[in-house]
């Protein structure tokens, strides 16, 4: 089985099935011994009809209790032999499958990693989640195949050659019935895998918004439009169910003619060999390995469906993880170094200029204007801003991303210890804000000067200036252990605005020369927001920062503001100049005033 630190290998992304092949093919000794204990472990089951015939003929039937007694030995040996190899047949397939699941998991998590922050702007987060959750699993359970599955085809084969020696008529029925119940089941395989697909899209959507409604439901519940949504999600979750109950209904006919058709074939064959023994022309002894024989084959036809039902899911899930592997993320064409020493950034198409070593404010009334601005700024879409002069595109991207950190303000935050959220678990000797973790893939570099080491104390004395310019010193003291204390989750259990100002400490702990940060107070109350405008604008001094508000109180701290209208700058300046110059942002800047009063 694969190892938690080993390399899962190169996937196979042409297609669903070359995708399940490839995961055999990881695993070829194990599989190979999959399907020599499956296609053993079902001949030996097609051996006991054999050996209880010879015990009929050779010792019951004569009187011949020493023959019967050595046929009975032989018959309770095998029993007791395919015993152990159908728990090491299961032992190996158990194996075969979790090793698929664990292949999977990994290939996945390496490409989520990989994608980094354009992972949200390629796929939803319910198709994710829906992959980790039911595709892995169903990928894995089609791979049994490799061992049933082609112990069913020795098995079927063997059993034939054994009829053919009793009578070729029966042999003849056998040969022909069997795969003519394949071919039955066939067309209903074909219709599981469209519904199959059906319901795996609309799954995939449902998931998507519980997640967005689990993470908003408490801003819904304060806007009233929790009982909108939920008449939403009833409506999708009704449409989901009815094609489960498709899916069901396919699966119903698929398992029910399964085991129906081989039992009824079972019959006719039985009732066909009960009118040769009765004329003579087979023996008791053979009429009853017949009937074994073909009670046996009851077996490899079930599994023959069963391992068509499970292939069928099977390459619906490895489509879709196919088509998660097949994503790229941004392309990394850049083979340029940053810019030495102070430089500015540049957006041509908004008209926006960076000057460095200040605090820059973009304001805008459609913040997705000002978030696609930083965006360009931040080299998570293609531009043409350039650095220095120099097109972010022909610098390469790890430059960019240790320089330049884009913090979002719904970036996401993972369960654990504050402490954890905000990057501490990463302290180590060469200092915290070398290793902090930033948001959306983003890594912020401070380089020691030469020849120094941070210690514990420093990394401590950094974790508190940056709780301090959040304003965040309330939510350490208000939770019962401080910064060790644990968080849900996306942080669940704290307010909007606490939310907002850790994910703002997690960004200047990572000390970028550049952060741009998107909408950092905008959940904060006017006394709180005017304390994080203040000591943000002290605590980068010197350093470049861009901040997408509309808030007076922040902007009123900015060196310089652009006022925005469809994405390009309309005007520039101090905030109150542009009060004083720009009707079109005094109106825009005024509704926030007017909100703030009121929170007084």
């Amino acid at each position: 089985m694969i190892d938690a630190y080993e390399e899962p290998g190169e996937p196979d992304r042409r297609s669903g099935g070359r995708y399940l092949w490839w995961l055999v093919r990881c695993q070829p000794g194990r599989s190979l011994a999959g399907a020599v204990l499956g296609s053993v472990w079902m001949v030996l089951l097609a051996a006991t009809p054999y050996l209880l015939s010879r015990a009929i003929d050779e010792g019951l039937e004569p009187g011949d209790y020493p023959a019967l007694t050595g046929w009975t030995a032989a018959l309770f040996a095998v029993g007791v032999f395919n015993a152990w190899l159908g728990i090491m047949r299961h032992r190996t397939m158990t194996r075969v499958r979790m090793d698929a699941n664990f292949r999977t998991v990994k290939v996945v998590v390496a490409q989520a990693v990989r994608l980094g922050a354009a992972l949200q702007r390629r796929i939803g987060s319910g198709e994710v989640v829906t992959i980790g959750v039911g595709d892995v699993q169903t990928i894995s359970q089609s791979l049994t195949v490799v061992g049933p599955g082609v112990g069913a085809v020795v098995a079927y084969l063997v059993v034939a050659g054994l009829l053919l020696s009793i009578s070729p008529l029966i042999a003849s029925v056998v040969l022909l019935g069997i795969p003519l119940i394949v071919v039955l089941v066939g067309p209903l395989l074909a219709r599981l895998q469209g519904a199959e697909a059906e319901y795996r899209e609309r799954q995939g959507v449902l998931t998507a918004r519980i997640a967005d409604l689990a993470g908003g439901l408490r801003v819904l519940n304060g806007l009233g439009g929790k009982g909108l949504f939920a008449d939403a999600f009833h409506r999708d979750s009704q449409h989901l169910r009815r094609q489960g109950y498709r899916v069901g209904a396919v699966t119903s006919w698929v398992q029910a003619l399964g085991v129906g058709l081989p039992t009824l074939f079972l019959a006719v064959v039985t009732w066909l060999a009960a009118r040769l023994a009765a004329q003579g022309a087979i023996t008791i002894g053979e009429l009853v390995s017949v009937y074994g024989y073909v009670a046996v084959l009851v077996g490899p036809v079930a599994f023959w469906v069963e391992c068509g039902y499970q292939i069928s899911r099977g390459l619906v899930a490895a489509r879709r993880v196919v088509h998660f592997l097949r994503l790229q993320p941004l392309a990394d064409t850049g083979t340029c170094g940053a810019p030495a020493g102070t430089a500015v950034l540049h957006d041509p198409e908004s008209g926006v200029r960076v000057a460095p070593g200040r605090l820059t404010a973009l304001a805008c009334a459609r913040p997705s204007d000002a978030t696609t601005v930083v965006d360009r700024l931040g080299r998570y879409v293609p531009s043409g801003t350039t650095w220095g002069g120099t097109p972010l595109d022909q610098i390469a991207l790890h430059q960019i991303r240790q320089h330049i950190l884009v913090a979002d303000h719904e970036a996401d935050l993972f369960a654990g210890t504050l402490r954890e959220a905000v990057g501490g678990r990463l302290f180590r000797g060469a200092g915290l804000y070398r290793h902090a973790a930033p948001p959306r893939g983003a890594t912020g570099h401070d380089e020691p000067a030469p020849g120094t080491e941070q210690t514990p104390a420093d990394d401590q004395a950094h974790l508190t200036r940056a709780i301090r310019t959040a304003a965040a010193e309330d939510i350490v003291q208000a939770l019962p252990n401080g910064l060790d204390s644990t968080i849900d989750a996306q942080a669940r259990n704290l307010s909007g605005g606490q939310r907002q100002r850790i994910r703002l400490v997690r960004a200047l702990l990572a000390g970028p020369e550049i952060l741009l940060a998107v909408e950092p107070t905008s959940a904060l109350d006017a006394h709180t927001e005017a304390r994080v405008a203040q000591r943000l604008k002290e605590a980068r001094r010197d350093r470049t920062t861009v901040v997408t508000t509309t808030s007076p109180l922040v902007l009123d701290h900015a060196d310089t503001v652009y006022y925005l209208v469809d994405g390009k700058v309309a005007a520039a300046g101090r905030h109150r100049e542009l009060l004083d110059t720009e009707p079109g942002y005094r109106a825009l800047v005024a509704r926030d005033a007017e909100a703030e009063e009121v929170v007084r």
